[in-house]
C-alpha cells in the first residue's frame, strides 16, 4: 500500500512539473554571447555586445545572455562554426573570418572599398549589404547589428606610406583580400588572429600588421610599433565586424524575447555609430601619447595603393569567387 502510494504520489509529481515549468517567467533562457576582444578595457566591440545582455536584462523576458570576452570560449575563427551549429548563441565577428566557407564575405575587407565613416553607413542600405546579409541568412546566422570599423597599419620598422615600403617585410593581414594586396606589393604572410598580434610582433614573427582602429588600442600594439598609418581621410582598410545570432537560436526565442533582442540591437548599433569616429581619435592620441610616430595617407598614395589592390585583390575576387565582380562593383557604386 506504501508503494502504491509513493506511486501515485510521483506520478502526480511527474504532472506537475510540466506546469511549473510553463509557469517559468517566458520560457527563460540563457544564451551563450563570444566574442576575440578584451573585455572591460573599452572596446567598442565588447561594448556593444555587453549592452545587448543589459538592456535585454532589464526587458525582464526570460533571456539571460552570458558574455565570454577576449577568446575565452571559443577560438576568435571557431566562431562562425560554432554559431550556425548551435553550439553559440551571440558573438561580434570580423565576417571576413568566415570567408573560407563563404567566398563573398572576402568583400567585407576589401582594400579602399569603403573609404571613410559616412560611406560605411551609406553601405549598410546597399545592394551591396543586402547580398552579403543574404549571404549570412544563407550560412545559418542574422544580423543583429550593423559595425563597420576603420582600420591602420603599423610597422616596428618605418612608415608604411607607398606600396615600395612594405617589401620584404613580415606583414600579419587580417584577411585574405589585404593579404594579396600586401603579397603583389612585396611583403610575406603571416596569418594570424589579432588577439596574437602583439606576441608575434613582440617575438619578431611580424614585422609589420594591418588591423581596426579599436584592435590597434585594445590590445596595446603601440608598445610594439614605431610607426602608425592612421585611417584619416583616405582610410584603406575597413572591416564589417557585425553583432550575429545563430538562426537556430533566435528561432528559440518568443516573440517578446525576440522583440527585446532586436531592441537592444538597435540600441547597441545607436551606440557604435556614434563611437565609430572616435575610435580613431582615440587611436592616434594613445599612439602619439606612447610615443609611436602617426602619419596618414594622402589622395595619391591612397590611389596608388587602390591600383594594387585593383590588379590583385580585385582581380582574384572576382575570378575565384562566383558574382564577385558583380558585388564588388555593387559597393564601388556607393558613392
Amino acid at each position: 500500500m506504501i508503494f502504491r502510494k509513493m506511486t501515485i504520489a510521483a506520478g502526480a509529481a511527474a504532472l506537475v512539473l510540466p506546469l511549473l515549468a510553463g509557469a517559468l517567467p517566458a520560457g527563460a533562457l540563457t544564451f551563450k554571447a563570444s566574442h576575440q576582444f578584451p573585455g572591460g578595457k573599452g572596446d567598442v566591440r565588447d561594448e556593444m555586445v555587453q549592452i545587448i545582455a543589459r538592456e535585454v536584462a532589464k526587458a525582464n523576458v526570460g533571456l539571460e545572455i552570458k558574455v565570454y570576452p577576449g577568446a575565452s570560449l571559443f577560438k576568435a575563427k571557431e566562431q562562425w562554426n560554432a554559431m550556425v551549429k548551435g553550439q553559440l548563441d551571440i558573438t561580434s565577428f570580423p565576417l571576413d573570418y568566415a570567408s573560407g566557407r563563404h567566398p563573398k564575405f572576402g568583400a567585407t575587407l576589401m582594400p579602399g572599398l569603403v573609404r571613410n565613416h559616412e560611406h560605411a553607413k551609406k553601405l549598410n542600405d546597399s545592394a551591396f549589404m543586402k547580398e552579403i546579409k543574404a549571404e549570412i541568412e544563407s550560412g545559418g546566422a542574422m544580423v543583429l547589428a550593423d559595425a563597420w570599423l576603420a582600420g591602420a597599419f603599423g610597422s616596428k620598422k618605418g612608415c608604411i606610406v607607398k606600396p615600395d615600403d612594405v617589401k620584404g617585410m613580415k606583414l600579419r593581414s587580417a584577411g585574405a583580400t589585404f593579404a594579396q594586396m600586401w603579397k603583389a606589393a612585396g611583403a610575406s604572410i603571416v596569418s594570424m588572429s589579432s588577439n596574437e598580434v602583439y606576441n608575434a610582433l613582440q617575438t619578431g614573427v611580424v614585422d609589420a600588421t594591418d588591423t581596426s582602429a579599436g584592435s590597434f588600442v585594445s590590445f596595446r600594439l603601440y608598445e610594439q610599433l614605431k610607426c602608425l598609418t592612421a585611417p584619416g581621410a583616405n582610410a584603406l582598410w575597413f572591416m564589417y565586424e557585425p553583432v550575429l545570432i545563430s538562426k537556430r537560436s533566435f528561432s528559440k526565442l518568443n516573440a517578446a524575447q525576440q522583440k527585446a533582442l532586436l531592441d537592444a540591437s538597435k540600441t547597441a548599433e545607436a551606440f557604435f555609430a556614434k563611437a565609430a569616429a572616435g575610435l580613431d581619435e582615440k587611436l592616434v592620441a594613445a599612439y602619439k601619447k606612447a610615443g609611436v610616430d602617426v602619419i596618414e595617407l594622402s589622395e595619391a598614395d591612397f590611389e596608388a595603393w587602390r591600383k594594387v589592390a585593383q590588379q590583385s585583390s580585385y582581380k582574384s575576387f572576382a575570378a575565384k569567387v562566383k558574382g564577385g565582380k558583380a558585388l564588388i562593383d555593387k559597393a564601388l557604386a556607393v558613392k
